[in-house]
């Protein structure tokens, strides 16, 4: 398997439009890899796209990825789904009658697909797009696995119940894909020990170069949302060969130079952790 990030910001992606802050005047001016789209990972074997942001049709134009066989959904907020128009834009024929328009099947775990009902409409334009035959929704129960070119893929949910994560499997390797939302996780003891787990960063509450605080105590961020430090602690238990952190914030004020820095300073301190990058491609 191969994993590549299409996106490894977060909500915020970098740079902001109208923000004249280091990392956003740096990131217009040198690109890739300090600017950042919205969260999405594509694995190649399985070939299976990962949650479409919003600029999932750029991430997808500089990738490696030739084809797609299946998507997944880890959860409903709009920087994991806004972009799922890509479907019919890369699906639909739109110079044939009858239409010959491709179709991929796009895999909801079973919350997922109970919040799209719910939330920022994202099943009725689901509806639409497997109407219009450019998808075909599949719903997965708890404990469903998912089986692709060889690869077995199971989806579950972290403390955030809301949200999933997931295992892939090919003989003897193990990935865990953890796109958002950790807060209060505590993984499970069949996901410790994985080859390579793929995270988000967290929020650094605190500088990590010089312990000063960037996110006030109080704010009320810091009751649903993982710090850096708790992500830290996750690591610990997950006992991984490699970690990758994604799903970088422009408000954690850490640039790409910044964050190649932390990579050696926490390789010092015994973790095997490196942060991810628009286009980072990983063999495992």
């Amino acid at each position: 398997m191969q994993i590549e990030f299409l996106g490894s910001g977060g909500a915020i992606t970098t740079p902001r439009p109208g923000c004249d802050c280091r990392l956003c005047v740096e990131a217009r001016a040198k690109g890739i890899p300090y600017s950042r789209g919205g969260p999405s990972v594509f694995v190649h074997g399985p070939n299976v796209l990962i949650d479409t942001p919003e600029e999932i049709k750029a991430g997808l134009l500089r990738s490696r990825v030739t084809q797609i066989d299946a998507a997944l959904y880890s959860h409903w907020h709009p920087d994991h789904v806004a972009g799922m128009r890509v479907w019919e834009t890369m699906n639909a024929d739109w110079l044939n009658w009858p239409a010959h328009h491709r179709r991929t099947d796009i895999y909801l775990p079973q919350q997922v697909a109970q919040d799209f009902r719910h939330r920022l409409g994202a099943w009725e334009q689901f509806m639409y797009l497997q109407r219009f035959g450019v998808v075909r929704v599949v719903e997965l129960a708890d404990g469903d696995t998912v089986d692709l070119n060889g690869v077995r893929i199971r989806p579950f949910r972290v403390a955030e119940d809301y949200v999933y994560a997931f295992v892939f499997e090919d003989g003897g390797t193990r990935v865990l894909i953890a796109p958002d939302e950790l807060f209060g996780w505590d993984p499970p003891a069949d996901v410790r020990g994985v080859d390579l787990a793929v995270i988000p960063m967290g929020l650094p509450e605190f500088d990590p170069f010089t312990g000063e605080r960037f996110i006030p105590a109080d704010h009320p961020v810091l009751e649903s949302e993982a710090t850096f430090r708790q992500t830290l602690d996750i690591v610990r238990k997950l006992d991984a060969g490699r970690v990758i952190m994604t799903h970088i914030e422009e408000p954690s004020r850490l640039g790409y130079d910044d964050l190649i820095r932390l990579e050696v300073m926490l390789k010092g301190d015994g973790f095997n952790i490196t942060f991810a990058y628009d286009t980072l491609l990983v063999e495992v």
